[in-house]
């Protein structure tokens, strides 16, 4: 027993000895760390998609949804990709998105009910109101209008004596938004087509108070497209006709924005009030 300790000593104490035991230890961890990594990296993962084309502002149900088996480096190198399922059901496809069928879901892609825009006026300015115009195919020439679009607006009707009115009203007016009987963008899929029903803009509180009188009035608001470069370099946007305006506006009602703050009487009693205790 005692020879056979020598020999291990001496077999370990011999410089080439370790380094060879140590060249082959560092083979084997390689080894191992090779195939974890290999294993790793080429293990499938299982991740869902979507089975059916799916439109913007769709509610995603389970039965919409597929699964598939991809390889563990693709989900590492796709850090927008969304492997958890219970991130899609019952949300939202977002607003302008359509997800394709056999596609994988993106960050991006899917939203929650409270997350989703409910107007394309959420960022609208002080002082500006959302104008709804109806519209069908014929008065947007075949659905040729889209958001972001400079058009003109012009008045159709007939004055005092009966004779035709039709002439440019306001210019240069941004559309927001054209939307469909169901109050869906006409625009943000291309799976389904859409009928317009209406056309928004968000314009000045005076502009809208006077396109809603002449709409009142019988007269016939018609929207008229221009070229592109019309859109591309938009001026003012502003009434063109003194005329109208007048006519519009000598039919109407002025009524005077003088309502009275319903606090004013409250902090005048509370003045009175403290007037009074002082005395």
């Amino acid at each position: 027993m005692g020879n056979f300790l020598t020999t291990i000593k001496r077999f370990l104490g011999n410089k080439n000895t370790v380094t060879i035991i140590g060249v082959i230890l560092g083979v084997i961890v390689l080894y191992i760390g090779y195939n974890y990594r290999v294993k790793q990296a080429t293990t499938p993962i299982r991740v869902p998609y979507a089975k059916e084309s799916l439109s913007s502002r769709t509610l995603i149900t389970t039965d919409m949804i597929g699964y598939m088996e991809i390889s563990s480096s693709v989900v590492q190198n796709s850090p927008n990709l969304i492997t958890d399922v219970g991130k899609i059901v019952n949300n939202y496809v977002s607003f302008g998105t359509t997800i394709p069928a056999n596609s994988m879901f993106y960050d991006g892609m899917i939203l929650a009910s409270d997350e989703m825009p409910d107007s394309a006026f959420a960022d609208i300015p002080d002082g500006y109101t959302v104008y709804s115009l109806d519209v069908n195919l014929h008065t947007t020439y075949g659905n040729s209008m889209y958001p972001g679009n400079y058009i003109d607006l012009y008045l159709h009707g007939t004055d005092d004596t009966g004779k035709l009115i039709y002439a440019k009203f306001i210019e240069s007016i941004e559309i927001a938004a054209v939307k469909d009987g169901q109050g869906q963008h006409v625009f943000e899929t291309t799976i389904e087509t859409r009928t317009p029903s209406e056309m928004q803009f968000a314009v000045p509180t005076d502009m809208y108070e006077l396109l809603m009188k002449a709409e009142y009035l019988g007269l016939e608001i018609v929207p008229v497209p221009r070229n592109a470069s019309y859109s591309a370099n938009p001026g003012e946007t502003w009434i063109t006709s003194d005329t109208l305006r007048d006519f519009i506006l000598s039919k109407s009602a002025t009524i005077p924005q003088n309502q009275i703050n319903p606090n004013a009487n409250n902090n005048n009693n509370t003045n009175t009030n403290t007037n009074n205790a002082t005395e």
